[in-house]
């Protein structure tokens, strides 16, 4: 943890509570929700304060803070706040009204919602996100989405387009894998426990790995990058309704991915068949495009979910490397999923892989 980029982000995130609230203090001391390599998060009262990593790409981020500031996603995603007008931060780098720099690192201001209870899982809101991303997924990006997966029948009613297709980012979820992939060579260079992981990866299609653009007849959608259950809020808190949070890697890309978290861990034996049967309902019943509206959902997910396990497993190594350890019980299941993906024969991973 950086100490000085803490308390740079707890003012921040005081300052903007007390424009918000007024001149009386009653604000506990800031508190650090998350610190990692790819960012820190600071709350102090009713604000939230976000150091994301350096060397993020500004231009790309601001346009991903202004589809989540404007009007056409304000059901689906939580807004940022302006940063403070203030001498000390104006003009230092902000590419965008929701955006300034902080020590050399871009910064941003959000509302502070409730988060999931990590401690209830039974309460965990599945059907919630899935509604959420076929709102996200059925967002227009400047023209209808013009492939569809072998079966389904056209996407239902667009929203109305929120940007246009050569302004929007790509959605990161590609990129991400390789980053994780990369970062567990680096952890555990030529050990034998990567084999699988490696293995796994190797078999992905070059659009998975981050080598190609994805194939045109793959569904291209409004896509948010890093779907978990840890990027769901309720705002206001504690009981508005769900929103998704954390668009540093949401654009334009497949809609699957967003999909293959969950998919990956049912296929891991991690998510329960009736839970994530739920989960995939209630996406269709909203009209979700990434996969077809009955049968079989694979040939749509196969490759995305393969890729996330692979990342999951990658991570789960470097980790584990970092904090000089065995891989966990959960953590073990993933790399075990990437051995049996490994040893499947080349023609059942091929016929989904374009």
């Amino acid at each position: 943890m950086t100490t000085a980029v803490v308390r740079a982000l707890g003012a921040l995130a005081h300052e903007t509570a007390h424009a918000r609230t007024g001149p009386r203090c009653a604000c506990p001391a800031p508190a650090v929700l998350a610190d990692r390599a790819d960012g820190t998060v600071v709350r102090c009262g009713s604000v939230v304060a976000k150091a994301h990593a350096a060397g993020t790409d500004t231009v790309a981020l601001s346009a991903r803070l202004a589809l989540a500031a404007g009007p056409g996603l304000a059901d689906v995603l939580l807004g940022p706040l302006p940063v403070p007008p203030t001498d000390d931060l104006a003009g230092r780098g902000a590419a965008s009204p929701y955006l300034t720099e902080l020590l050399g690192r871009p910064v941003t201001l959000w509302p502070y919602g409730e988060p999931v209870d990590p401690g209830d899982p039974d309460e965990a809101p599945w059907e919630a996100t899935a509604v959420l991303l076929a709102r996200l997924h059925r967002t227009g990006i400047g023209h209808a989405v013009p492939g569809q997966p072998p079966g389904p029948p056209a996407v239902p009613a667009m929203r109305p387009p929120v940007m246009d297709v050569p302004a929007s980012p790509a959605m990161r979820g590609p990129a991400k894998a390789a980053l994780a992939v990369a970062r567990m060579r680096a952890a555990r260079p030529g050990e034998p426990v990567t084999a699988p992981v490696l293995a796994a990866w190797s078999g992905l299609p070059p659009w998975a790995r981050d080598e190609t653009p994805a194939p045109a007849h793959r569904v291209r959608a409004l896509c948010h990058g890093d779907l978990h259950l840890g990027q769901l809020v309720r705002h206001p808190a504690p009981h508005g309704p769900w929103l998704l949070i954390d668009v540093d890697d949401t654009g334009a890309g497949d809609p699957a991915w967003d999909l293959a978290r969950p998919a990956a861990w049912y296929a891991a034996g991690l998510l329960p068949p009736e839970v994530w049967f739920r989960f995939l309902g209630a996406y269709r019943t909203a009209g979700g495009p990434a996969v077809r509206a009955d049968g079989d959902p694979w040939p749509e997910l196969d490759v995305a979910a393969r890729a996330l396990t692979v990342q999951t497993a990658a991570l789960a190594l470097a980790k584990s490397a970092a904090e000089d350890r065995a891989p966990d019980e959960v953590e073990q299941v993933m790399i075990d999923a990437c051995a049996r993906i490994a040893a499947l024969p080349p023609e059942l991973t091929a016929e989904h892989s374009s």
